[in-house]
């Protein structure tokens, strides 16, 4: 249970007290916190063993860090923050997985037996490729080479401050836990004090083994040994000829022919057969999505660009720089795509091209093709307003959106200043909007600028999350949500709300969302005075169906208080259409010193209950416990049907 005060606003889920644990309870944990996990091995395994290898060697950790039996959960610490699943399940596997990679960090002795966390992981492994996160900016650089220079210990130490926010005893008693003697725990955390405490850039997408690029490896050396497996197949396939049966024997059969000889494969790259969708065809056709986009550009008739283009698609080589959002296949095209835009954009040619299933960027340096850049994003089942824009451009800090043929005007809207009125954003006359300041890679958030897109139907609000796609974002009941763009009163409070709701849109990015809706479920008047919070349930649903995301919010209405996260789940259908009821609770503290347990449910809720470290019940949805600091408890409630369901998690 994560204390939680008027002052520092943070929230904790309530969970179950610290009783053993066992398979499933720890593999429920790893599952849940995957990402998590794999970053904070990632983070304190020594650098020297290359990027590489420290992607697989932090995924070959966690995944290996069940307990094979029931184990007692003694000495693990709880959760100092909301991120943390605060059960005896997570607190065991992170345990295990900073025990074992300081394990290898440790050097090889000549006199004892090397440990298996030392060598290469058997599994995974991934042949002709080398894995590594994305590519951050100069002061994650930076960071990576000051944490290079700490020993294992101190490494852990910093990842648990900034990561895990803990405070030195907590950070003790999990060095002590996962094997580190008290005194060079002690000693770490003095070397970790000599770094700056920049926490933040710890969630980088360079310290994230799950968002990885690939590159070739050395090619010199693999051409070699693949000389001599290529003999030994020569010597296979002659052995095989020699026995093969008579007759048809190993002939040709059901294989397609090379892919230079396959018809569809020879129109997917030529550039005269791309489609191309006349201008105002949109505005008579039956359908209003990307597949009615007219092709536009400067170059939309530069055969060599577009041909460069085609072919890098159908076959990227080992320079070119590729990205997709998860769920998206990068194969070729199974014929002619659509081109929806060839231009040059900010100092590169761009192409963007559409396949009914996919979007597709291929960008390339002004001065030639070298170092291109191929993107992908799933965009099957678009409607007008999923289609309203891609982006075209981004740079280190801007982006440029390309927009849909019946988006009448383009605005900026900063979602942290909700009194703030929009300001208009240009458009050229290709529908490619002028540059405006980016959430999707700022360090930090102290802005959140959206693009408000306007046409026949009304006015939508779209978010990057760094994908080719920007999320739609909406509020109210998962059964009817509404745009927040409006003049009246209920636009207003929607605003208000995102103000407090923006800054956890990083826990999507780069998810593949398609919509991000939050769902005021529920207001309570906080004990002693203490004003009043809002409960609000933020879903992101993505283009592939699965994936979605739901984060359960607590908002103290105060100026300059941010929503700390009450709970989150991943694959629930919760606060969705399927089943919109939702509980969640934190431990809180007043102005006087006081705890208490507060919870709220939807409307479904009848009564609430919290049970183990803090009793008490109410009726209702709203409930307020008086607790001790650090208490735990169960919470759940009953449905107007009688059935008892427990708080999201």
């Amino acid at each position: 249970m994560l204390n939680v005060s008027t002052q520092e606003l943070d929230a904790s889920p309530l969970g179950s007290p610290l009783d053993p644990v066992d398979v499933e309870q720890a593999e429920a944990a790893l599952v849940e916190h995957y990402q998590r996990l794999v970053r904070i091995a990632y983070l304190v395994l020594p650098p020297s063993l290359g990027r590489n290898r420290r992607v697989l060697t932090a995924h070959a950790l966690v995944q290996g860090s069940l307990p094979r039996r029931r184990t007692s959960g003694s000495g693990i610490p709880g959760a100092r923050r909301a991120e943390d699943a605060v059960d005896p399940g997570y607190a065991y596997v992170r345990g295990e997985v900073l025990r074992q990679a300081l394990i290898a960090g440790l050097p090889l002795l000549r006199r004892a037996l090397p440990r298996r966390p030392q060598f290469p992981p058997l599994l995974p492994q991934v042949w002709g490729l080398r894995l590594f996160p994305r590519a951050g900016g100069a002061d994650e650089l930076a960071l990576d080479q000051r944490l290079s220079a700490l020993s294992g210990p101190a490494r852990a130490v910093y990842v648990l401050r900034g990561l895990e926010r803990q405070g030195d005893p907590e950070v003790l008693r999990v060095l002590g836990a996962a094997g580190v003697a008290r005194a060079d725990a002690a000693a770490a955390l003095a070397e970790a004090d000599e770094l700056p405490a920049q926490y933040a850039l710890l969630d980088s997408p360079e310290f994230d083994p799950c968002s990885l690029q690939a590159r070739p490896p050395d090619l010199m050396r693999r051409r070699q040994h693949g000389r001599a497996a290529l003999a030994a197949l020569a010597a296979a396939l002659v052995c095989g000829t020699l026995l093969g049966l008579p007759g048809d024997g190993w002939g040709p059969g059901a294989a397609a022919p090379s892919y230079a000889r396959n018809p569809a494969a020879e129109a997917a790259l030529d550039p005269a057969k791309l489609r191309r969708v006349p201008a105002g065809y949109w505005q008579s056709s039956a359908r209003t999505d990307f597949s009615v986009w007219p092709a536009r550009g400067a170059l939309a008739d530069d055969r060599g660009l577009l041909r460069r283009a085609l072919a890098v698609w159908a076959r990227p080589g080992p320079a070119v720089r590729s990205s997709a959002t998860p769920g998206t296949p990068v194969g070729p095209p199974m014929g002619p795509p659509q081109l929806l835009y060839a231009g040059e954009v900010d100092g590169s040619r761009i192409v963007l091209l559409h396949d009914g299933l996919r979007a597709v960027r291929y960008a390339e340096p002004r001065a030639g093709s070298a170092g291109a850049a191929l993107d992908f994003a799933r965009t099957d089942g678009a409607d007008l307003v999923g289609s309203a824009a891609l982006v075209l451009s981004r740079t280190t800090a801007n982006v440029r959106y390309l927009t849909a043929p019946w988006v009448q005007e383009t605005a900026v809207r900063d979602l942290l200043a909700p009194a703030k009125e929009p300001w208009r954003l240009g458009r050229d006359a290709h529908g490619v909007t002028e540059p405006l300041l980016s959430p999707a890679q700022a360090q930090g958030c102290t802005a959140w600028n959206t693009l408000q897109v306007r046409d026949a139907t009304g006015e939508r609000l779209l978010a990057d999350l760094g994908e080719l796609a920007p999320a739609r974002l909406t509020s109210g009941p998962p059964s009817a949500p509404k745009d927040v763009t409006g003049k009246d009163a209920t636009a207003r409070a929607a605003r208000e709300m995102w103000a407090r709701a923006a800054c956890g849109l990083t826990a999507v990015r780069s998810h593949g969302v398609r919509s991000v809706n939050a769902w005021p479920f529920a207001e309570q008047r906080l004990p002693e005075g203490g004003g009043r919070a809002a409960w609000v349930c933020a879903r992101a649903e993505t283009w592939r169906g699965n994936g979605s995301r739901v984060l359960a919010q607590f908002q103290v209405q105060a100026p300059k208080v941010a929503a700390a996260v009450a709970a989150r789940a991943e694959e629930s259908p919760t606060c969705g259409v399927r089943d919109p009821r939702v509980l969640a609770g934190v431990l809180w503290q007043a102005k006087s010193g006081h705890w208490y347990v507060l919870a709220a449910g939807s409307g479904e809720f009848v009564s609430l209950r919290t049970t183990g470290g803090v009793k008490g019940e109410a009726e209702g949805r709203l409930l307020a416990v008086r607790a001790k600091a650090g208490a735990r408890a169960n919470l759940d409630g009953t449905l107007r049907n009688g059935t008892r369901v427990g708080a999201l998690r």
